[in-house]
């Protein structure tokens, strides 16, 4: 890289990391969001049918503009406390993740504990109301010998350290909690179709997150408004369609995402959660990427890979390269429901 371009990242990477109030830190977020559901709403914690869940995912993206942006994560979330009221169960879990962006390594580690209660309603215990509240710590690093500044070069000769030690005021890291909380209803309308729809909010606390000593108090980290709705119609035994829409909107930053997953099994249809199938999507985040998603399911474990074809103004640059994710989840059957006991209405998300 030339120092021109250098110097571009580096005052691109500066400003995305260390403005304050013109411009207010976010979140990250997946292209598989139905991969990590308790990042985007505790409410979804222990939302299935099984004894536990576990799930990883990893997301690559960026790489044919500068170092690529790197986040995965884990998680592992089960029900706990059972027939609290007729059916009623408290759910537990935990989710971690990490993100890594850019020549300086700037970099976010955040683990994450929530709980969750769902109430079956209906005689026949076909809805569910769900409320969930999450607490989290996050750790940002960055890594800021690795960044340049005009103002280091005196006279022509590069004298690093001054723009960060006598301009800049900056930490090389910064911690803070947050909480956040949802609530999701989710309803088997008829044994072909049901639905969910949720609505959360976090960063309740709006934790102070700066890099600039100083001013650390004076920047909060956006309240992050998510609201989702997906729903699962099954046209016949083995097809159905699975359409979602993930909103979120954190400070002046908006994002929509809505498609529809094609899914089919291949294996017996009396048990679609422990049966073989595949799945075929294609979603569309506005302004921002066309997606598509593919995978296959079979006891009790689901595989997934996604690819972001970028649709924005930086497809100039990107070539309309995006992200690539890989995702992984497994649902340890519960006996149970093979006596169909008692079957989440909607498991959507």
């Amino acid at each position: 890289m030339n120092r021109k371009n250098t110097f571009a990242c580096a005052g691109l990477i500066a400003t995305l990391a260390l403005s304050s109030q013109a411009s207010m830190a976010q979140d990250i977020h997946f292209t598989q969001f139905d991969a990590v559901p308790m990042v985007i709403n505790p409410a979804f914690t222990g939302n299935f049918d099984g004894q536990f869940r576990a799930s990883a995912i990893y997301r690559n993206q960026w790489q044919s503009v500068t170092v690529p942006y790197v986040t995965y994560g884990a998680a592992f979330d089960l029900p706990i406390v059972h027939d609290l009221t007729h059916d009623d169960y408290l759910a537990a879990g935990a989710q971690i993740y990490k993100d890594q962006a850019g020549d300086a390594n700037l970099s976010n580690f955040t683990g994450l504990v929530s709980v969750a209660y769902h109430k079956f309603l209906g005689y026949n215990q076909t809805k569910v109301l769900s409320v969930g509240l999450q607490g989290g710590y996050s750790e940002k690093t960055i890594d800021l010998s690795k960044l340049y500044f005009g103002d280091e070069y005196v006279n022509g000769t590069f004298q690093p350290g001054i723009s960060q030690e006598y301009h800049l005021g900056i930490g090389n890291s910064v911690h803070y909690y947050t909480v956040n909380a949802g609530i999701s209803y989710a309803q088997s309308v008829s044994d072909k179709f049901s639905f969910v729809l949720a609505a959360g909010a976090n960063n309740l606390n709006q934790p102070n997150e700066s890099f600039e000593v100083k001013q650390n108090s004076q920047v909060g980290l956006s309240m992050r408004y998510t609201g989702q709705l997906g729903a699962i119609w099954n046209t016949s035994d083995r097809f159905s369609l699975r359409p979602g829409i993930l909103f979120q909107n954190q400070a002046t930053a908006n994002e929509v995402i809505a498609g529809n997953e094609f899914h089919y099994l291949v294996g017996n249809p009396e048990f679609p959660t422990y049966s073989t199938g595949v799945f075929l999507g294609g979603y569309y985040r506005t302004g921002d990427a066309a997606m598509i998603t593919a995978g296959v399911e079979f006891k009790g474990f689901r595989i997934g890979v996604s690819y972001d074809y970028n649709v924005s103004d930086l497809k100039t640059a990107s070539n309309g390269d995006g992200g690539f994710e890989l995702s992984i989840r497994y649902i340890a059957p519960n006996p149970l429901d093979f006596a169909r006991k008692l079957v989440y209405p909607c498991a959507r998300f």
